[in-house]
Parts: structure tokens; C-alpha cells; sequence
């Protein structure tokens, strides 16, 4: 193709450009100004115009690198001797390099009470943005300690929300840093409804895109709620903290001494409390986890889970399953063995590990897929449910709901921990909670019970009458409305107090009932477990059951939303 420019034509003022075909006449086209510009000269002359506009290029430079500077390099200093990141190093790192796209940092605060007329910082309290993590656009803000102490006012809070309807807009995932002194005091009454707006869409956005909290300073008051609102909250050891009223307002009301630590350090949150579900020793080891566990989510609830290549074969088997089970009904083992070697490539990434240990939860894949792995844990207090087990597992179990994330229950429960205790706090009404979330659920459920599955826990852990799809078990299996030797003690109470020898008849009662009850033939039998599988064939076993469930569509009476047993 020729470029010919008509002659007898002003080639700068009448847009004489034509493009010649083989087979098509001339036409005029217009010359774009930047043409126009080469044609005239092959520099650009050196005018008052040029300056004033190089002068306003080099003033946006100067106010992009002051606000780069949040409260000065001194606070920054201070930042760094804390053993902290600031914001846009934590953002930075979060991102892909190079891809974070700042917003609004030349917003500044509109109060004008006590001395803040003159004293405004470009961007004020927070960094906004939005770049890529793993190639997927996600949004994310960060509280800046080094501006007022990172404290929260009316522009802060607008930044902050802009970015949360931009993510539920585009279907990404929000990341939250909160490393704040709480409302800016001198907002007053302004400062509470900027915390409003953004619990507002917290819940909004709540099961529409993933919201994920990192906690990387203190979190007191009003500004630990909306981190309790979030999916996923991660603490830094030593430097994150998160409270209602701190120490000296406890001392005062209760006379309770706590240090800070104590009270909202990451330990506490992540073993008492069940607040935190992640804990890390440094502010990079938290990054990374955070990006690790992105990368098993969908970018919002109408997407799946992306696809991650394994060469780990879906047709593996582990013969080495076979054995795991002791024979002793009474001896532990750990729950997570059977996890790891089912799982792609030994990737399993545990939420909540150090709150109620008695079950396990997280995120592992399966023939590249990510899935939601629920157990019992043998190991600790023989996997019994308790008040906080089944909230975690209930959580975790509508997350996975929310997000298109199947379910892979693993089953070994002797019961529901009894006690005075569990009674008064509420176990009813918890445990109901798990049993509200397995039906609730629509995504594709599969559960596999490697031992015992006595009782109510039976029907809790997403059995066949909680609309689960595929039930599997392994022949060491034992599914009875308790252990036989209570049911023996109970069925046979009158029949053993006539005896001679009451322990020999008892022994010989409890083969008797294990035989015809407690093994999981007699479930099979009633089509309330789908197949008796050899355990080495497990892992195949389940991914061919989600696959066949892919295209699996379930549904929900109308209704506005259930009532869950909070």
C-alpha cells in the first residue's frame, strides 16, 4: 500500500492523505495533528506554550512523588524501625510487578477544625488501587500509618468504597491492609458513618467477590468490623492487633490486666478467638500467602475456580491409604495424611490451623481443580464437634458454597463433644449451624467416611439426607448411632446385670452388634453411601465423581434468605 499526499492540497489544513488499492480508487483521509507535526518539522520548536505545558507535566511529577511520600520520609523511617512495610510497599508486593494502578492520590481531607485547614497530605490515610495478581485483576487499599496515623476520615472512607463498588462492578477480588489508629477524632460523628459506608459493602459484597482483610498494625474499635465481616482475615505475629477496647479501657472497667498482645495479638485470634484465619511471622511471608490462597478462588460468584496444570495424574492410586487406619477404633491418626495424599502435588493450603484443631478445613486441588476439604480430625479430641468446630466448619462450608467451590468431606466423628459446658454455650444451636450449611449448599458434594460416623455427627457431616451427591466409604467403616460397646451398655443393661460374668457376655454382645451394625454394608444396603471403595482408590474415585458433577445445577425454595442459628 502507497501513501501519496494530493498535490494542489494544503497537506497540514485539508487533509490530503490517500491510500491506493490494486483495484479501488483514491480516497481522502484525514492526517491525525501528530502527522501534521512530522511533516512540519522534524522537531518541535521550543515555544512559550511548550514550557507552560512541560512546566504543568514536571508540577503533576512533583505532586505524584509527594504523595508517594505519604507523611514524609521521617514517618516512613519510623514505619521501617517498627519492623513495618509501608503501604505502597505492601501493595507492591501483593501485585505482579508493575502492575498496581493507583487511584486518587491527590484527594485530600476536607476538614478544617482543630489546625487540619493546613495540614493536608496528598492521598491521605490509604492507598487505593488496582492490579493483577497471577494475571487476575484484583483491588486492593492500604491503610497509611504514616498520615495521621492511618486514621480513618470521611475521604478515606470514599477512596475505600470507590474501590469496593469498582471490584463488585468488574467481579474482582477486594484485599484490604488495616494498619490504623481507628476514626479520626477531630471528624467526629463524620468519621462513624465513613466506618458505615464501608461495612455497608462489606455485606453488600458479601458471597459476590472474595473480600480478604490483612491485619499489619493495630485495628481498634469501629475498624475491627469490617474485617470481621470479611472471608478471610490475615494477622502478622507481633505487629497486627485487633480489639474492641484496648488494655486501658479493660483495666479501667473490669480491672482485667491484658497487654495489647495478649489481648488482639495474632495468637489470640488465631487460637482463641477463631478471628484470624491466617497467621504469618513477616509482612512478605503474609503476602505470599495471601497470593497463594487467591489463587485458589474465582474472581466473583459467577466464575470458577481457575484451572491450574498438574502432572499429577487423576487416575493416581495410594496403597498406602490402605493402612493409615489402625485397627484400634480408639487409636488417632491425623486427618491431614489422607488430605496431602489426595490432593494434587501435596498442595493443601489449611485455614484456621490453630482454632478448633479438632477439624480440618482449607483448599487443595484435584486434577487442577480447586476444591474445599472438610475433615475430622482424629488427632485432637478424636474429631468430636464441638461449639467452635462447627462454626469453622460451617463458615468455611458457605464460603465454598458462595464461590462455586466444591466439597470434599472426609468423615471420621465419634459424636458431639457432651459436657456442661458445651451444653450452656450453645452446642445446639451451633451444631445446627453445620447442618444448615451442608444443606444450604448446592455446589457438588462428595464425602468419604474413612472410619466412624456415629450419631447425630453422621447426618451433620454431609451425608446422603443433606443433599450430598456422592458417599463413599472405605470397609473400615462405622456408621451406628454410637460406638458399640455404648450401645451394648445401653440395649443390654438388664440382660448384663443377671449374668455371672457380665464382662465376657458384654464382649461377646459388642462383636455381635459390630458385625451387624457397625459396618458399612448395612448403610450401602439402604443406598445411604453410594459405594465401599478400596481407600488406595480414592483419589480417582472422587475426581471422577466431580467430574461427572460439573454441570451439576441444585436449587433453593424462593425466599428472601434463610434464618441461620446465629
Amino acid at each position: 500500500m502507497r501513501i501519496h499526499v494530493k498535490q494542489g492540497l494544503d497537506p497540514f489544513y485539508h487533509a490530503g492523505l490517500f491510500l491506493q488499492g490494486e483495484n479501488a480508487s483514491a480516497r481522502m483521509v484525514p492526517i491525525p495533528a501528530v502527522a501534521r507535526s512530522c511533516l512540519a518539522s522534524s522537531g518541535v520548536p521550543v515555544t512559550s506554550e511548550k514550557r507552560a505545558i512541560d512546566q504543568k507535566l514536571t508540577d503533576l511529577s512533583e505532586l505524584r512523588n509527594q504523595a508517594h511520600k505519604g507523611g514524609g520520609q521521617n514517618r516512613i523511617d519510623q514505619q521501617h524501625g517498627r519492623g513495618k512495610l509501608t503501604a505502597r510497599e505492601r501493595l507492591a508486593l501483593l501485585m505482579d510487578d508493575g502492575t498496581f494502578q493507583e487511584m486518587d492520590s491527590f484527594v485530600t481531607h476536607r476538614t478544617t477544625d482543630f489546625g487540619l485547614a493546613d495540614n493536608k497530605i496528598l492521598g491521605d490515610a490509604v492507598v487505593t488501587g488496582y492490579g493483577r495478581v497471577e494475571g487476575r485483576q484484583v483491588f486492593a487499599f492500604a491503610q497509611d500509618f504514616t498520615v495521621f496515623g492511618g486514621s480513618l476520615s470521611e475521604v478515606v472512607s470514599e477512596k475505600i468504597c470507590k474501590i469496593m463498588d469498582l471490584a463488585a462492578k468488574t467481579g474482582c477480588p477486594v484485599v484490604g491492609f488495616a494498619d490504623s489508629g481507628g476514626a479520626r477524632i477531630q471528624e467526629g460523628a463524620g468519621s462513624l458513618a465513613a466506618y458505615g459506608d464501608i461495612f455497608l459493602r462489606n455485606t453488600l459484597f458479601s458471597g459476590v467477590v472474595p473480600q480478604i482483610s490483612v491485619i499489619v498494625g493495630p485495628a481498634a474499635g469501629g475498624a475491627v468490623y469490617s474485617p470481621g465481616i470479611t472471608d478471610f482475615v490475615f494477622m502478622v505475629q507481633g505487629t497486627g492487633q485487633m480489639y474492641i477496647t484496648g488494655p486501658d479501657v479493660i483495666r479501667a472497667v473490669t480491672g482485667e490486666e491484658v497487654t495489647h498482645e495478649q489481648l488482639g495479638g495474632a495468637a489470640s485470634h488465631a487460637t482463641r478467638s477463631g478471628v484470624a484465619h491466617f497467621v504469618s511471622e513477616s509482612e512478605e511471608e503474609c503476602l505470599s500467602d495471601v497470593r497463594h490462597l487467591l489463587s485458589f478462588l474465582p474472581s466473583n460468584n459467577m466464575e470458577d475456580s481457575p484451572m491450574i496444570a498438574t502432572g499429577d495424574s487423576s487416575l493416581r492410586q495410594d496403597p498406602e491409604l490402605r493402612y493409615l487406619i489402625p485397627d484400634d477404633a480408639n487409636r488417632p491418626y491425623d486427618m491431614r495424611d489422607v488430605v496431602f495424599r489426595l490432593v494434587d502435588d501435596e498442595d493443601f493450603l489449611e485455614v484456621h490451623q490453630s482454632f478448633a484443631p479438632n477439624i480440618v478445613v482449607g483448599f487443595g486441588r484435584l486434577n487442577g481443580r480447586a476444591v474445599g476439604f472438610v475433615g475430622n480430625q482424629p488427632d485432637y479430641l478424636a474429631g468430636v464437634l464441638d461449639i467452635d468446630a462447627s462454626n469453622k466448619a460451617a463458615r468455611f462450608v458457605r464460603f465454598c458454597d458462595c464461590f462455586n467451590i466444591p466439597l470434599v468431606t472426609l468423615v471420621d466423628v465419634p459424636g458431639f463433644m457432651p459436657g456442661i459446658n458445651q451444653e450452656y454455650g450453645g452446642i445446639i444451636r451451633h451444631g445446627a449451624k453445620l447442618i444448615y450449611a451442608y444443606a444450604e449448599a448446592t455446589v457438588p458434594k462428595v464425602c468419604v467416611i474413612t472410619r466412624k460416623a456415629y450419631g447425630g455427627a453422621y447426618i451433620v457431616m454431609s451425608s446422603k439426607h443433606l443433599r450430598s451427591d456422592i458417599n463413599l466409604v472405605w470397609p473400615s467403616a462405622e456408621i451406628a448411632v454410637m460406638g458399640a460397646e455404648g450401645a451394648v451398655n445401653i440395649i443390654y443393661r438388664e440382660e448384663l446385670s443377671e449374668v455371672e460374668d457380665p464382662q465376657e457376655k458384654r464382649q461377646l454382645l459388642i462383636a455381635d452388634y459390630q458385625d451387624k451394625f457397625t459396618n458399612p454394608y448395612v448403610a450401602a444396603s439402604r443406598g445411604f453411601v453410594d459405594d465401599v471403595i478400596d481407600p488406595s482408590e480414592t483419589r480417582p474415585q472422587i475426581i471422577k465423581a466431580l467430574e461427572m458433577l460439573q454441570n451439576k445445577r441444585d436449587s433453593l425454595p424462593a425466599k428472601k434468605h434463610g434464618n441461620i442459628p446465629l
